[in-house]
């Protein structure tokens, strides 16, 4: 005969115990000191700041085209001096993008605090990366900062000039 008792379930269910520790993807290795560790480059972004842009064929006329148009623009928006070295980094970072060799280069400028940012991309794939010989000629006509980087989709050069 079976008591009443043999069908009573347990109440309140029995859990299972937590894990003792919890699972973690293993961490990436570290690499040596002085590797060059590529990442993602990201995208250009420009808020809350004037900005502009401008695609260009990769063509020896575009430098002078893009000189014309920075400097008109930097009129624009009341900069009165300092137009002159606007110019010719324009057309140093441009000629820089043609000689990579693609068939179209594409030129942004943006303003903030009395300082202009051109940048300058080449849109030309595969290239070898590090080509820093323009970044002292840069310095030269009075950029105040200036950089390089390249991905697959081409090389993207850029300066900030005091206005």
């Amino acid at each position: 005969m079976h008591s009443s008792l043999d069908h009573i379930p347990d109440y309140p269910p029995k859990t299972p115990p937590p894990p003792k520790k919890p699972v973690q993807p293993p961490r990436p290795p570290i690499p040596p000191a002085g590797t060059i560790v590529r990442t993602r480059r990201r995208d250009v972004t420009m808020t809350n700041r004037q900005g502009v842009n401008w695609p260009l064929e990769a063509q020896p006329w575009s430098a002078l085209k893009a000189r014309r148009r920075v400097v008109a623009q930097l009129r624009d928006w009341g900069y009165g001096a300092n137009h002159a070295a606007a110019g010719d980094v324009t057309a140093l970072l441009v000629d820089a993008a043609v000689g990579d060799g693609g068939t179209r280069v594409s030129v942004h400028l943006a303003d903030q605090n009395r300082q202009a940012l051109i940048l300058v991309l080449s849109h030309q794939p595969d290239l070898a990366v590090g080509d820093e010989a323009v970044l002292p000629r840069l310095a030269e006509l009075g950029a105040s900062s200036c950089g390089t980087d390249t991905a697959p989709d081409g090389r993207r050069r850029w300066a900030v000039i005091d206005l």
